[in-house]
């Protein structure tokens, strides 16, 4: 018959071994901080993406940055942050906007002959306003516009007298606009306002959304001291305008006057 282990000397025995396996040599606090970790699994960061802008300047890209980047370069077009988080493959539009933030940011520092504005209707990469002279020498800008300059001037009256009148400009510039003013309703960058509460009701002209991303502007207050040249404008005149900013942005296209409203305006006229 087999003798049974002696309690004692067993109970020892499991106690030096449990003493070499859970300690191993070390003290208690030792242990505590080998076997245990303290403070949360996991921490929650601000944004998925790890670009970051350097002391110096230099912009360390990611995939998403690089990806929002090269839609901003192509693109011709003002788009907004949200559509930008869809062709990037952003989480978002504030992450979009979150890293057009670091990219200007390296655009500034380093020197960058671009930069991101934000324009009436969205984004655009657009080149620094010091460097205009140059650009229209190389690439002749004012003639891809293809503004002539009675129309240039016929566009400046709207941009800082809207809502206006084809009389009231007419009496601006000294001559005849209705043709002007056509060829720029043409191109998208005028249309027709609404009707002035007077005798015929004439048309009221004012500029599009096209005319503010043509310029890089986000409302047409940001013009060249429009404070001084700039008509006093009522609360009507405001929410005229800002309301057919928005109906422009939600169509997604610079609405076109048509024949008959030509046709009427040129019988109010006469």
């Amino acid at each position: 018959m087999s003798q049974l282990p002696n309690q004692s000397s067993g109970s020892a025995a499991w106690g030096r071994r449990q003493h070499t396996v859970l300690c191993d040599s070390r003290t208690g606090t030792e242990f505590q901080k080998h076997a245990f970790r303290r403070g949360p699994l996991y921490e929650l960061r601000a944004t998925v993406d790890n670009s970051e802008v350097q002391s110096t300047g230099k912009l360390i890209r990611s995939d998403r940055l690089a990806r929002l980047e090269a839609v901003l370069l192509i693109s011709r077009t003002a788009l907004s942050a949200r559509r930008l988080a869809q062709l990037a493959g952003l989480v978002d539009a504030a992450e979009s906007e979150q890293l057009i933030k670091l990219l200007n940011q390296s655009y500034d520092q380093t020197g960058s002959a671009f930069r991101i504005e934000c324009t009436a209707t969205g984004f655009l990469m657009m080149t620094r306003p010091a460097l205009v002279t140059w650009l229209d020498r190389i690439h002749l800008r004012q003639a891809e516009m293809r503004l002539s300059q009675p129309m240039m001037e016929t566009l400046t009256i709207i941009a800082y007298q809207q809502p206006i009148t084809r009389a009231s400009v007419e009496a601006v510039r000294g001559v005849q606009s209705a043709e002007m003013i056509r060829q720029l309703i043409d191109r998208g960058l005028v249309k027709v306002g609404g009707e002035e509460d007077s005798l015929g009701r004439p048309f009221l002209f004012i500029t599009t959304r096209a005319f503010l991303d043509m310029f890089g502007l986000g409302r047409v207050q940001e013009l060249p001291d429009y404070e001084t040249l700039g008509r006093p404008q009522t609360a009507d005149d405001i929410e005229l305008v800002e309301v057919e900013v928005e109906e422009d942005s939600a169509d997604g296209d610079s609405p076109v006057a048509t024949t008959e409203q030509d046709s009427a305006e040129d019988q109010r006229a006469a």
